[in-house]
């Protein structure tokens, strides 16, 4: 039948869909069974939490690299490219610089403090149960922000290459992610997730080579133009929906994905993995390097997208770009082949971010919060996935992006002033840090909820409801030092836990 017709059309998307799932099909088929490999190693707490801290940096570097690189990688930044322009490239930028601050402050001394989680941290360095649980609370609601837009993600791509409605994905992401976590905690963990960096390497870069090649000299050339489609595309930095302060909004972006990269709960764990403080800093620079040839590719998407699916713009659309792209340049068989990879690849982002995610999850809930113990951590898997899943299906048009910069944006202003404090500064008080975790946390969480609840009239007002960091991680430090200078004095010993976080 002749291309164009309706039938044609018809068998095209047919092929598309079933390509589609099975691609899908087979990386959860994959996904469970490296996960159900893992069981074996976890019988323990630390088996289940930190894999008993014997990941090999290969490992370990693929992994984190497999669990960071989420939706708001995948899919998330190359839908802002198209939507807001060049200045959204801001995003990779800082997403890939906060592993050079983990390096410098936090991997080492955080591997010889011998603790599980950060709230694990806290108490060691505080001597406070209380501020544990504070610790564990918050933990609770930087993953859950983190959580929703990776099954928001999962729904949107089933959704796309299937045509099921946008709940299946998302409980479908659920159930996979909780069950081979529950299973085999970070050992599965660890395997999964570098297996996933590998696919979602390959699955992404492969179609975006295929996209320069075959797109031809002519869109090449208009993909490269300063132009604006949308308006302002072209614009080198990040104005947040028009608002007028550019420059300040691509500060605000830097610091929260900067710094909260530094005060992510499942990053900070990754690093209990280790074998030892070198090997912790020899693994944060690695995954420096697998950022960096990740982030060469979501480019390309938003490049193309803006001159061959700009009407993902003005549907809502544009987290889809990255997965309709392939069928816009090659319709066919070959269309439907890339397509099945992109999807398969963004899946992978879902799965392995999510597994990370819900592991540090469960660390709160039950290591931190409620006791520990297998059972525990493994109901706290349930438990965390099924909130997720209630809190991902009224998001279905909030931008991926954005939701991940509200998690990075209360990462930075509680537990990176936390951590950075609490390694370099021996003075830090109990008081100081209690005060500051509120106040970072209060005004971070508040802002991103006043952003979601109206629009207003000024534009500065609007910048820094959306993008709060620039404001909120200030406000956080100065509160911890401010507080601690003024009322209470460092815990009895606090000289000596600072000079263990250093000590060869």
């Amino acid at each position: 039948m002749p291309p164009g017709t309706a039938a044609h059309d018809a068998r095209d998307d047919g092929r598309a869909r079933v390509t589609g799932l099975l691609a899908i099909g087979f990386l959860i088929a994959a996904s469970l069974a490296i996960g159900v490999y893992g069981v074996r190693a976890a019988r323990t707490t630390p088996d289940f939490l930190v894999a008993s801290r014997r990941v090999g940096s290969g490992w370990n570097a693929m992994a984190i690299a497999g669990e960071y690189v989420s939706a708001a990688s995948v899919l998330g930044l190359a839908g802002l490219l198209l939507k807001d322009g060049i200045g959204t490239m801001w995003y990779a930028v800082g997403f890939t610089a906060g592993y050079v601050a983990v390096a410098a402050l936090v991997a080492g001394p955080m591997r010889r403090s011998g603790a599980f989680t950060v709230p694990d941290f806290a108490e060691y360095r505080l001597a406070s149960t209380s501020v544990r649980r504070l610790c564990g609370l918050v933990v609770l609601v930087i993953m859950w922000l983190y959580l929703v837009p990776q099954f928001k993600g999962a729904g949107v791509v089933l959704q796309l290459v299937s045509g099921t409605p946008y709940w299946v994905g998302v409980v479908l992401a659920g159930l996979v992610v909780s069950g081979s976590i529950a299973m085999g905690g970070m050992r599965s963990a660890t395997y999964v997730q570098a297996f996933h960096y590998l696919v979602k390497l390959a699955f992404i870069a492969v179609p975006a080579v295929f996209l320069v090649v075959r797109a031809g000299a002519d869109t090449r050339a208009r993909a490269l133009e300063p132009v604006t489609v949308p308006d302002g595309w072209s614009r080198p930095l990040l104005d947040i929906g028009d608002a007028g302060y550019p420059l300040l909004s691509t500060w605000s972006v830097l610091l929260a994905t900067t710094l909260g990269a530094v005060g992510l709960p499942h990053v900070v764990m990754r690093f209990h993995t280790s074998a030892s403080a070198r090997a912790a800093r020899r693994v944060a620079v690695m995954v420096i390097a697998l950022l960096g040839v990740f982030y060469l590719f979501p480019v390309v998407y938003g490049l193309f997208g803006r001159v061959l699916t700009p009407h993902l713009v003005h549907q809502g659309a544009t987290d889809t770009v990255a997965v309709v792209l392939p069928g816009e340049v090659a319709p066919g068989t070959l269309g439907s082949l890339l397509t099945a990879l992109v999807a398969a690849g963004a899946f992978a982002a879902f799965l392995s971010t999510s597994s990370g995610l819900l592991l540090a999850l469960a660390g709160g809930l039950s290591h931190d919060l409620f006791g520990s113990g297998l059972s525990r951590l493994r109901l706290a898997v349930a438990a965390g996935a099924f909130v997720a899943v209630l809190l991902s299906l009224p998001a279905a048009h909030v931008d991926i992006n954005v939701m991940v910069g509200w998690a990075f944006a209360v990462a930075a202003s509680t537990f990176c002033p936390l951590l950075v404090l609490g390694i370099w500064w021996p003075r830090l008080t109990l008081p100081g840090a209690v005060c500051g975790l509120v106040v970072g946390g209060v005004s971070a969480t508040g802002a991103a909820l006043a952003s979601v609840a109206g629009t207003y009239a000024s534009g500065l007002l609007t910048v820094l409801l959306a993008q709060p960091a620039a404001w909120t991680v200030p406000l956080a430090f100065a509160t911890m030092v401010g507080v601690s200078l003024r009322w209470g004095s460092p815990p009895e010993g606090a000289t000596r836990a600072v000079l263990r976080l250093h000590a060869p």
